[in-house]
């Protein structure tokens, strides 16, 4: 039974690597999509097991912030898009 450390350090390690694929996701999705002139940021959260929604906000500031875009994203182990709907088109 593992220790309540080790459980710590295998959760730590879990949010450690969802934040890198994440990070990849973000990469992919701006190299496809382009980067909107007033980009404010990028939400990719995790819903399960590979899948995950991508929302690009766009506004000035944080007033006029607004969801753009948002996909639904199939990713590999290692970040790689797979699949999403709508599918990532060059916009900018």
């Amino acid at each position: 039974m593992p220790t309540k450390e080790q459980g710590q350090q295998q959760t730590e390690l879990a949010i450690q690597v969802r934040k890198q694929r994440s990070s990849v996701i973000v990469g992919q999705l701006l190299q496809s999509l382009g980067r909107p002139a007033i980009q404010h940021r990028v939400e990719v959260r995790h819903l399960w097991d590979e899948h995950y929604r991508a929302n690009v906000y766009v506004g000035a500031d944080a007033a006029s912030t607004r969801v753009a875009h948002s996909y639904f994203v199939v990713a590999d182990e290692g970040g790689k898009i797979i699949a999403s709907v709508p599918d990532i088109t060059r916009m900018y």
